[in-house]
Parts: structure tokens; sequence; C-alpha cells
């Protein structure tokens, strides 16, 4: 029992480290190429959470309805905590940026949202199956 228990745990410590680069390194260094894959993807740009400095990363997002969504869906997920704090970002999307309010989407927009663009099984076993999945709306800021 001793020599199963030690085998399960070293199978648990090398998958752990594997997310652990999948999350950190591969995706840090391949996400950009990414878009060229086909895979939608676009930079944006929210505000950390003491206000004052501009973040920016690539992110996947999808429309549904003439919506922009973007998931979040990584064990790491700094941006989505800075925009839930300070929901006014920008985006690049195909070269083009613009200012967007980002919404939290729940009940029905989100189960709709999620059944569209669901998470692979390979792609939540290679980001080490996070407990949660967040899907926000960017909806256009129309300044006055």
């Amino acid at each position: 029992m001793k020599k199963l228990l030690k085998w399960v745990g070293s199978i648990f410590g090398i998958y752990a480290v594997f997310v652990l680069i999948f999350e950190s390194v591969y995706l840090g260094y391949f996400q950009p190429s990414f878009e060229e894959g086909g895979i939608p993807m676009l930079d944006i740009t929210t505000i950390d959470t003491g206000g004052n400095r501009a973040k920016r990363r690539l992110a996947w997002f999808e429309s549904s309805e003439g919506h922009i969504y973007v998931s979040a869906h990584h064990w790491t997920r700094g941006w989505y905590h800075e925009l839930v704090a300070k929901p006014e970002v920008s985006a690049e999307i195909d070269g083009v940026t613009a200012d967007y309010t980002a919404a939290i989407v729940t009940g029905n927009e989100f189960d709709r949202v999620s059944t569209e663009y669901p998470l692979p099984f390979v792609a939540r076993f290679l980001m080490g199956f996070p407990p949660k999945r967040d899907i926000v709306r960017l909806d256009p800021a129309f300044n006055q």
C-alpha cells in the first residue's frame, strides 16, 4: 500500500509541475502566436488593483450575438480580479483599440456562452482542472 501511495503521489507531483510549466512558461511564451493559429486573441489592458498602473495581456475571446466575451478559466487570473475591481478597460482586436466596460456574465447568459464555447477536456487537463470559469462581456464605452 505504501508503494502505491508513493507512486500515486509521484504521478500527482509530476502532473502539478507539468501544469505549472504549461500555465507559466508555455502560455507566456507561445500565446502571442495563437492568433496566427486561428485562436481569436485580444490584447486587454486593465488597471492594477492599486489603481495606478496599466497592465496588458493577451486573452482568448469569442463573439456571440454581437457581443465580445472573454473567459477567465486558468488558475492564474489576476487580470480578471483587476477587471472586476475596475471594469473600464481597453482592448485591441485585429489592430483596432477601443474602450470597454466589462460586465460579469451570470445566469442564462453565462449558460448560453459557456455552452457555445465549452472548454474541451484536453484544455482543462492542460490547465490542471481549474475550479471555476468566469466570463465577462466587453460592452463598448461611449465617451461623451
